[in-house]
């Protein structure tokens, strides 16, 4: 894995982009590209409706047949489904562009029979459509299918963001798994947490400080050694009141358990 930090160079012209896709990754890219100052050209999505919608914001021309694509652009990003790049690789033809996937578990190669320059440009972040972001914390990870489009991508990329990592398909794999749990898992234990305490009628934001301080917890060094609690603790008495808290909600009862086993194996 190789991580750059770089800036875009010089007075070069800004490429042209076509966003096929309308989601939370295709309007938080196009959005980036935009204030970056790159060209959108066109948003493609199945729905005219939301093509319509993205299209505005970027002063892009919303169409929603790939038919009705044009072949002019420098840069054709794919923020659709991971399903939806097999499909459009059985008809989509863009030989001399530069075409990129946002899919952190699909193979580059998927790309190939759309374009002889074809690569990734994903990241590994939840992203919420009406959320605002800061792009340049955004990390992005990116692949190309040789070298010099590794290069054209990582060039591309710094427009949105100096935070680059060159990742191939295996790593890219890994660090997706990570972020489900990093977000996805621990956004579900949150979510959860948040139900707990609407069963007594006390205000969730109480523990706003408490998760603040265990992300301050990422400077410290190996997290298993910053683990607190009675599961690592081993409080039996603490342990078996809070399982009879869960004793009508089997299901949670069984994740706390594994969770408990989970902290005590370390």
């Amino acid at each position: 894995m190789k991580k750059t930090n770089t800036s875009p160079a010089g007075p070069t012209a800004l490429p042209t982009v076509s966003i096929i896709g309308s989601g939370n990754v295709a309007t938080h890219l196009a959005l980036a590209l935009h204030a970056a100052g790159c060209t959108i050209r066109q948003v493609l999505s199945r729905s005219l409706e939301h093509a319509q919608i993205l299209a505005r914001r970027v002063d892009a021309q919303p169409v929603n047949q790939w038919q009705r694509l044009d072949e002019v652009a420098d840069v054709y990003l794919l923020a659709v489904a991971d399903d939806a790049l097999y499909d459009l690789a059985l008809d989509l033809r863009l030989p001399g562009a530069l075409v990129l996937h946002t899919s952190g578990t699909t193979p580059l190669s998927v790309l190939k029979p759309i374009s002889r320059r074809h690569g990734v440009l994903w990241s590994p972040q939840t992203f919420v459509r009406d959320i605002a972001m800061d792009y340049r914390r955004l990390p992005l990870c990116i692949e190309g299918n040789n070298a010099g489009v590794t290069d054209d991508i990582e060039h591309f990329a710094s427009l949105i963001s100096p935070c680059l990592y060159r990742l191939d398909y295996n790593q890219r794999l890994r660090v997706h798994l990570a972020a489900v749990w990093v977000s996805n898992f621990v956004n579900a234990l949150n979510a959860t947490a948040q139900g707990l305490m609407r069963q007594t009628g006390i205000d969730f934001d109480m523990l706003r400080p408490l998760a603040e301080q265990t992300l301050r917890k990422w400077d410290y060094g190996d997290l298993w050694l910053q683990q607190t609690g009675p599961a690592i603790r081993r409080d039996e008495k603490t342990l078996n009141s809070q399982r009879r808290q869960l004793a009508d909600q089997p299901e949670l009862l069984r994740l706390y358990d594994q969770l408990t086993a989970l902290i005590q194996q370390h």
